[in-house]
């Protein structure tokens, strides 16, 4: 019965995360697109929802706060604004498809990171899958129509950044015991901090389509539903790691990814050539096979010592 309970909460946490992270880059797209929304002021507002949510959360017993240094933190929430605006000003300034697809560099760009500044080790196998991906990257992003040099330089950077933000999370995570929600229940309201006195400098306070611009009321309620829905991309993503496996995890970004794109196309009538078609696929397969590959290392180790020389001696069979 509890099995049964817990397997029906994770496939709603599940069901919650694909679709608000789905409406999350659509909806953003849309309230950039349709009413030119400050990004820095959207980045604001959704990290002051999300401090505000996982103060419920703490309230409700969701998580228990756990007391961290301003100075450790600090280099993280400045990573957290960077990445997080510069993710949205890559979704504002190129097509969903290829915000969605030089995201994918990530994985490429930790690799880079760890290996030769934190001296992690890569298999061979790991290494070639970079080897699509990179590729699909390139292709998508030459043959999209809509290219602009100013979006893949701000889709770069957030690139390089986020790929900085998440070794740093892992790194803070082990060095001070805590879990995501914990982490971000002090880097949430630290960043919006800082973006407060950051937005007058680049953004337009009570001009035209400035902070204090009188938006209309369904822009308002835009932004208030996209802030809603970031909190609940956070709070689901704690769910799924928290109680299903990492495999788990990865199909659903797998499923998360491609209906982002499927969206993306259908919603914006972004136009698509074959060569780009071409990358994303290419994209796609070098992330299934990266995530494939990484699952069997993981299940490897997991094996008693004696086990994995029997699967190698067969395999070389």
């Amino acid at each position: 019965m509890e099995s049964n309970r817990k397997e029906r909460l994770v496939a709603i946490a599940a069901c919650v995360n694909i679709g608000s992270s789905i409406i999350i880059v659509l909806l953003n797209k849309w309230i950039y697109t349709m009413y030119n929304f400050p990004n820095m002021t959207l980045t604001c507002i959704h990290f002051i929802v999300t401090s505000l949510g996982l103060l419920i959360c703490r309230h409700m017993n969701v998580f228990q706060p756990k007391s961290l240094p301003f100075l450790s933190m600090l280099p993280l929430a400045l990573s957290f604004c960077g990445f997080v605006v510069f993710t949205n000003l890559s979704l504002e300034s190129n097509t969903v498809g290829t915000y969605q697809i030089v995201k994918t560099l990530t994985t490429p760009c930790i690799i880079v990171i760890q290996t030769y500044f934190y001296g992690r080790k890569f298999s061979f196998n790991v290494k070639l899958t970079l080897i699509p991906i990179t590729i699909g990257v390139f292709l998508n992003s030459v043959y999209d129509i809509k290219f602009n040099f100013i979006g893949i330089a701000f889709a770069t950077t957030g690139v390089i950044i986020t790929s900085l933000y998440q070794v740093w999370v892992g790194e803070k995570q082990s060095e001070l015991q805590v879990n995501s929600m914990q982490l971000l229940y002090y880097q949430a309201p630290l960043s919006a901090f800082l973006l407060l006195f950051i937005i007058p400098f680049f953004e337009p306070l009570d001009a035209f389509h400035g902070v204090f611009f009188n938006w209309p009321l369904e822009a308002l309620a835009a932004v208030t539903l996209s802030a809603c829905v970031a909190f609940s991309v956070n709070l689901s993503i704690f769910w799924i790691i928290g109680n299903t496996s990492p495999v788990t995890y990865n199909m659903i970004g797998h499923l998360k990814f491609c209906m982002t794109l499927l969206g993306g196309f259908l919603l914006f009538h972004d136009p698509i050539q074959p060569l780009q078609l071409l990358g994303i696929c290419s994209t796609v397969a070098g992330v299934v096979a990266y995530t494939h590959i990484k699952r069997e290392e993981i299940r490897l180790k997991s094996l008693p010592t004696s086990l994995v020389s029997v699967n190698s001696s067969y395999s070389k069979s």
